[in-house]
């Protein structure tokens, strides 16, 4: 039976000191996280996501006394959101000496560099990447996960459409990656298994500027209604493009295609694009003053990925805490053997990596950036 360890969802970043009061001159050591997401590139927006939670995080448990006197740091690196360069992220993380990582953020970067963090003996918990093939049959002991996997989401997702949409001719596209491809898959075979035909089921290439071709395939299928299963870039030419053409149909997509970013490119055809997100724990009155430290400093908390990232930097503290060392192997041993009260609720996981509960709902989008719980 494993034993649990409990703190509020506030204090548990907070009272790692166990009441230490320690001024930042007093600090004898660092303790260096590395956040490991896109700063450049075309979704650099979910990096800054990730960034936000775990400086929220760090600043709450450093200005709580840090972890056992020492406080947090934040090394920041980036991977361009490329597969191929995840494990060379992951390679200066290690050159650097350092044993925890908050990210990657990107599936197909996570799954990449993976290997490199469960062979060198570094902790990695990722708040974003949802790929099931990041942990499948890979019997890693370093890798773990603040978010659910596709899935979770995907089956989520046929949920919504066949209980509530109800559409009679659906087409599920992807990105040809490893995030919107998997994702669109579980989507696609849950619609089937219920019975739902599937007319169109096909990739787009990222980064390509004109979808008319496979708009063209929705307006001669009488397509009512669309899952995309990738990020937000091409997904607001999708919307912009199907408007223009005349494409009526209903889209929907996962949390990759929330981004406020997303209303440029569209324009007023984002608006009624429907998404699964993680819950907005923001909403639960026990995070209140995380969200009121996001907010004192200009910071969204009920973002995608915000909370996970404060979640997964908390985690981190705790085990290393409740382990009584920085040693990322007993670290992350601690955190096999444990579950923990965070801002994302109960967290624990299975012997790979990924959690035993996870919570996404259904979100309408809104030509303003906004988005409302769908009811």
């Amino acid at each position: 039976m494993k034993h649990v360890f409990r703190l509020s969802p506030v204090l548990s970043a907070l009272t790692l000191a166990a009441g230490i009061a320690a001024s930042a001159g007093a600090y004898a050591e660092s303790i260096k996280i590395g956040v490991v997401g896109p700063t450049t590139g075309p979704v650099t927006q979910y990096g800054a996501m990730v960034r936000e939670g775990v400086d929220t995080a760090i600043e709450m448990i450093n200005a709580a006394g840090g972890v056992d006197g020492k406080k947090l740091e934040a090394v920041v690196i980036d991977d361009g959101c490329e597969p191929k360069q995840g494990p060379v992220a992951a390679n200066r993380v290690v050159n650097d000496d350092i044993g925890f990582v908050v990210g990657h953020v990107c599936s197909g970067a996570t799954i990449a560099a993976a290997d490199v963090y469960n062979n060198e003996g570094v902790v990695m918990v990722t708040p974003s990447a949802t790929a099931p093939a990041l942990t499948d049959g890979k019997n890693y002991e370093f890798i773990f996960r603040t978010i659910g996997r596709d899935d979770q989401q995907g089956p989520a997702a046929a949920k919504f459409i066949l209980e509530k949409i109800k559409p009679t001719t659906v087409a599920v596209l992807h990105d040809k990656q490893s995030y919107g491809q998997g994702i669109a898959t579980a989507v696609k075979n849950d619609l089937e298994k219920a019975g739902t035909k599937v007319v169109v089921f096909e990739g787009i290439n990222a980064g390509d500027s004109d979808y008319s071709a496979v708009i063209t395939k929705l307006k001669s299928n009488n397509v009512d209604f669309v899952y995309y299963g990738g990020y937000h870039p091409e997904m607001g030419l999708l919307l912009r493009q199907a408007a223009e053409q005349g494409v009526k149909a209903k889209f929907m997509g996962p949390e990759g295609v929330g981004n406020p970013d997303i209303n440029a490119i569209a324009g007023p055809a984002a608006e009624g694009m429907l998404l699964t997100l993680p819950a907005d724990f923001t909403q639960n009155p026990a995070n209140a003053e995380i969200v009121k430290a996001f907010e004192s400093k200009k910071r969204n908390a009920s973002g995608a990925f915000q909370l996970t990232s404060y979640a997964a930097t908390q985690v981190i503290a705790d085990a290393i805490k409740g382990a009584g060392t920085t040693d990322p192997t007993k670290v992350a041993q601690y955190l096999h053997a444990n579950s923990f009260d965070t801002p994302i609720g109960k967290t624990s996981w299975n012997k790979q990596g990924d959690l035993n509960d996870f919570e996404f709902q259904v979100f309408t989008w809104h030509k303003d950036g906004s988005k409302t719980l769908y009811k």
